[in-house]
């Protein structure tokens, strides 16, 4: 049978190379580049959370939300996402500033430091992938490449697909 950590052939032989068994494997393998990757932007400049990590990452895709939709792209509550906000804020990666058009909504960016820890730790996580990966032969990585590639294309086709507004 094969296993991720197997270093056979790669062809399936067995039940336990169904999606089920196979996803089970992954997870394990993305529990462990989890850990590398949290390892890696631990030793940044600043000591942050994941959670912190994460807010800064969706700032960074969507710079000017407002804490509302922060809060929902982070599924967590709104006095969850102002205190992430607070602690954010006074360690300078966080601005807030009032939007021009509606007085009471407050938008988010990363301030420049904000900004610049966010590219240390892309450069720290990938070095210690690249060491890693260093130590696969060149087969293994390009099997790995061309499997995470075919997972990205179809990794949605097979979701349910999110209730339509205009059904009834």
């Amino acid at each position: 049978m094969t296993h991720l950590d197997d270093p056979g052939d790669g062809r399936a032989d067995g039940p336990r190379d169904g999606p089920e068994a196979v996803a089970a494997e992954i997870a394990d393998a993305v529990e462990s580049l989890t850990d590398l990757w949290s390892v890696a932007a631990h030793d940044a400049a600043l000591r942050l959370s994941p959670h912190q990590m994460r807010a800064l990452r969706v700032l960074e895709g969507t710079p000017g939300l407002n804490l509302t939709t922060l809060a929902e792209c982070l599924d967590i509550g709104l006095p969850t996402a102002s205190r992430l906000c607070d602690r954010l804020e006074a360690a300078g990666l966080l601005d807030r500033s009032s939007h021009p058009h509606k007085r009471r909504e407050v938008r988010l960016s990363l301030t420049t430091t904000g900004q610049h820890v966010l590219g240390d730790a892309a450069v720290r996580r990938a070095r210690a992938l690249a060491v890693a990966l260093a130590v696969m032969e060149p087969a293994e990585r390009d099997a790995l490449r061309r499997g995470l590639r075919a997972f990205l294309r179809t990794r949605y086709a097979a979701l349910p697909q999110p209730p339509h507004a205009d059904r009834g």
